[in-house]
């Protein structure tokens, strides 16, 4: 079993309000979530303007199942928001699922 989590960081150019970024942030989490059911979330950059963080993450089974899924949401964060993609990372932690749970 694997669990992905990628970060996303973005510009918000045109924000000049936390309340205008909130809108841009809350409008590309809430889309990610319907789109992909993965979970999503604003995770730094609280008090800045004009940059986001953006983490989600998803448990899956295979490696490329993983690869592949992160694309189409690195996709999909640059073509479908305001905000420009400015950098992102991701990493895959194996776990085993058939680990002593005493």
């Amino acid at each position: 079993m694997l669990v992905a989590v990628a970060l996303f960081e973005l510009h918000i150019e045109f924000a000049q309000s936390l309340k205008e970024k909130r809108m841009v942030v809350k409008s590309l989490v809430d889309r990610l979530r319907h789109r992909f059911d993965i979970s999503a979330n604003e995770v730094a950059l609280h008090d800045l303007h004009q940059r986001a963080r953006i983490a989600v993450s998803f448990v899956a089974l295979e490696h490329a199942t993983v690869d592949a899924l992160l694309d189409k949401i690195r996709t999909f964060v640059e073509t479908n928001t305001d905000a420009r993609l400015t950098g992102w990372t991701s990493e895959q932690l194996d776990f085993d699922e058939m680990a002593d749970l005493s």
